[in-house]
């Protein structure tokens, strides 16, 4: 890798407050604010809306489309398959 081109790769704590769920990882990102994390140490800190510990995906809370409702309705407005 070249020198002086890069951005600085270090620890960062990605937060998300809707969960109350933080981790700590590396990376180029780096905030305004400070933490101090579990091992004492004081990491810039990101604030994010979604991770793992709050998207419907993970959580299991999802919502299931009702596609038999729409193909009932697509057929009452164009009528069954096949009668053309």
């Amino acid at each position: 890798m070249k020198p002086g081109i890069h951005p600085a790769y270090g620890p960062v704590v990605f937060r998300d407050k809707a969960a109350d769920f933080a981790f700590l990882t590396r990376s180029t990102a780096s905030g305004g604010k400070t933490i101090v994390w579990e091992d004492g140490n004081t990491y810039p800190v990101i604030d994010v809306e979604i991770s793992s510990a709050s998207h419907p995906f993970y959580t299991g809370t999802a919502r299931v489309l009702d596609t038999a409702g729409r193909v009932e309705r697509f057929e009452r407005r164009y009528g069954p398959r096949g009668t053309r």
